[in-house]
C-alpha cells in the first residue's frame, strides 16, 4: 500500500478527527494528542507514541477504535502497530495533554498485547477510557419492566442515573440485590448507559471478574498506582456480581477504593446475589461499610410482572420480524408456567421466534408447550433467612428482633434466642460463625449450645416441639 507522504498525512489528519469525534474532546486530548503517524506499509498502519505507559494503556483499551477509524479511510488496512518514540526531554511538559495516570507512572509494558481489532459493544467514550467492562445497548432504563418486587431499585437506581457532577449522594453506596435472572445487571448497565450520555460525569461498570483481573494485570505491569488513580478519579463506580470477588489483596483494594470514593462523596453502585451480610468470603469491613447505604433486594417476578417482561420481548422481536406473533393466551400460558426467572422468560420468545421463521408456522399455544417445556420447572421453595427467622419468632414470643441480638439474659429472651438459633442452623446453610455473628456477634460455640439445647428440649417438651414446628411452617410458607 505505497503512497506519497503528503496523502499519508492528509489521511491521519482525517482519522484524527474521526477519533475525536468518536471519543470526545477530553479523552483525545489525554490519550491520543501526542501520537503521530510512522508509516502506511502494506497492510499494516504504524503508530508511535511518547511513553510506554501511554502505548500499554492504547494498546488494552482502543485498538477497535484506533483500528475502525483507519479503515474508514483505508478499508485495506487490518492492523495497527503501535510503538514508542525515541525519548526526547523537554525543558516543559505540556500538562493539558498528559493524563494523570500516565504521570505516575511511565515505566513498562511489559507483556502488553498486540494491537488488533477485538470485537467489542461501543460504549462511551468515559466508560471505554477507564478499561470498563462490556454493555448491552439493550439494557437501559426504557427497556426495564417495572413491577411490584422491583419498584424501589428502579427507583434508587434512577435517582443515581439522573445525579450531576456536584450534587449531595442520597445512597451511598447503593447495593442491591437479588436471584439469577431477575434484573440487577439490566439496572446497573442502565445506570451506566444513562450516566455516560453526556460528558459532565465519568461513569465506570466493572464486573468483579474485570476489577480483580485489572488490578492483578496493573500489578504485573507495575502500574498499579495508575490503576488505582483511574478508579478514584471517576464520578460513579459501578460493580456487578460483587460475590466473585476474591483475593485478599483484591478484596483489600476494593475496600480502599470504596472508601476512597464514598469518603470524596463518589457515587459507588453495587449488586451481588446476596446482601452484604451474607458475603462472607468478603472482610468484615467491606460488608459493614456496603450494609452502610441503602441495600435493596429485587424479589421475585409475579405472574403480571412476567406477563409485561414477555410482551415486551415480542415487541422487541417484532421490530426485526414484523411478521412474528404470539397469540396473548400464549404470553399468558408462559407467564403462568415459566416462573424462574426473566431470562427463561427471553429464552422462550427466542423458541418461539426460531421454530415460527424456521417452519414457516404460526405460534400456537400447543407449539409452545411443547417447545419451552424443559422451562417449565417445578416451584423452587422459598429460600430462608435469618432476618426472617429473627422477625417471625420475635413476633411469636412478644420480643424485639433487637432483644434476640441483645446481650440481655432474661428468660424472656434466652429462650426465643436459642429457638431463633436453632432454626437458622435447620433451615438455613449458614455455618456457626456466620450464624453467631448475626445474632449480635456471638461465638460459634453460643450457637452450637442453643442448638443443642432446643434439640433436646424438643425432643420430650410436646408444646415447644409444637411451637417450633409453627415457626417452620410459618417461615417456608412466607407468613
Amino acid at each position: 500500500m505505497a503512497i506519497t507522504e503528503g496523502v499519508e498525512q492528509d489521511r491521519w489528519t482525517r482519522v484524527k478527527g474521526r477519533l475525536r469525534s468518536s471519543v470526545g474532546e477530553d479523552v483525545y486530548s489525554s490519550w491520543f494528542a501526542r501520537m503521530d503517524l510512522e508509516r502506511v506499509q502494506d497492510e499494516s498502519v504504524h503508530l508511535s507514541v511518547p511513553t510506554r505507559f501511554l502505548k500499554s494503556w492504547i494498546q488494552t483499551h482502543y485498538a477497535e477504535r484506533v483500528l475502525t477509524c483507519w479503515q474508514a479511510e483505508l478499508p485495506d488496512v487490518h492492523r495497527i502497530d503501535l510503538t514508542v518514540r525515541t525519548p526526547m526531554r523537554c525543558a516543559a511538559p505540556v500538562k493539558e495533554t498528559k493524563a494523570p495516570e500516565e504521570r505516575l507512572n511511565e515505566r513498562s509494558d511489559r507483556g502488553a498485547p498486540e494491537l488488533r481489532a477485538v470485537a467489542t459493544v461501543p460504549v462511551s467514550a468515559n466508560h471505554e477510557a477507564l478499561g470498563g467492562s462490556p454493555l448491552d445497548p439493550r439494557l437501559t432504563f426504557g427497556s426495564f419492566i417495572g413491577g411490584r418486587s422491583n419498584t424501589l431499585a428502579l427507583a434508587a437506581a434512577r435517582q443515581v442515573a439522573e445525579g450531576r457532577r456536584g450534587d449531595p449522594v442520597m445512597f451511598n453506596p447503593l447495593y442491591i440485590h437479588a436471584g439469577v435472572g431477575l434484573g440487577k445487571t439490566h439496572l446497573l448497565q442502565a445506570v451506566t448507559w444513562a450516566g455516560n450520555s453526556g460528558v459532565e460525569r465519568k461513569v465506570l461498570y466493572l464486573t468483579a471478574e474485570k476489577f480483580m483481573y485489572g488490578f492483578v494485570a496493573a500489578l504485573k505491569t507495575q502500574t498499579a498506582l495508575a490503576f488505582k488513580e483511574a478508579l478514584r478519579g471517576i464520578d460513579v463506580l459501578v460493580i456487578d456480581d460483587l460475590q466473585f470477588l476474591q483475593g485478599k489483596s483484591t478484596q483489600a483494594e476494593f475496600c480502599h477504593t470504596l472508601n476512597a470514593l464514598i469518603d470524596a462523596g463518589r457515587q459507588v453502585v453495587i449488586a451481588a446475589d446476596r446482601p452484604p451480610s451474607d458475603l462472607e468470603a468478603l472482610d468484615e469491613r467491606v460488608r459493614s461499610r456496603l450494609a452502610g447505604g441503602l441495600v435493596v433486594e429485587m424479589g421475585s417476578l409475579g405472574e403480571e410482572l412476567r406477563l409485561e417482561i414477555l410482551k415486551s420481548r415480542v415487541s422487541a422481536a417484532k421490530v426485526h420480524h414484523a411478521s412474528f406473533d404470539v397469540p396473548l393466551p400464549v404470553l399468558e400460558y408462559l407467564a403462568k408456567a415459566i416462573t424462574h426467572n426473566g431470562r427463561d422468560l427471553e429464552g422462550a420468545i427466542n423458541r418461539l421466534l426460531a421454530h415460527s421463521k424456521l417452519n414457516a408456522q404460526p405460534v400456537t399455544l400447543e407449539m409452545a408447550e411443547r417447545e419451552v417445556r424443559d422451562l417449565v420447572r417445578p416451584q423452587e421453595p422459598r429460600r430462608v433467612k435469618i432476618e426472617d427467622i429473627q422477625r417471625v419468632v420475635a413476633r411469636q414470643y412478644n420480643v424485639s428482633r433487637s432483644d434476640l441480638l441483645s446481650s440481655r439474659r432474661t428468660a424472656n429472651v434466652v429462650r426465643p434466642r436459642q429457638v431463633a438459633m436453632y432454626l437458622a442452623k435447620t433451615l438455613t446453610l449458614r455455618s456457626l460463625p456466620e450464624i453467631g455473628r448475626r445474632f449480635g456477634g456471638r461465638d460459634h460455640t453460643t450457637v452450637l449450645h442453643a442448638v443443642r439445647k432446643i434439640e433436646a428440649l424438643v425432643s420430650k417438651d410436646i408444646a415447644l416441639s409444637d411451637e417450633v414446628e409453627l415457626l417452620k411452617r410459618q417461615l417456608q410458607e412466607n407468613i
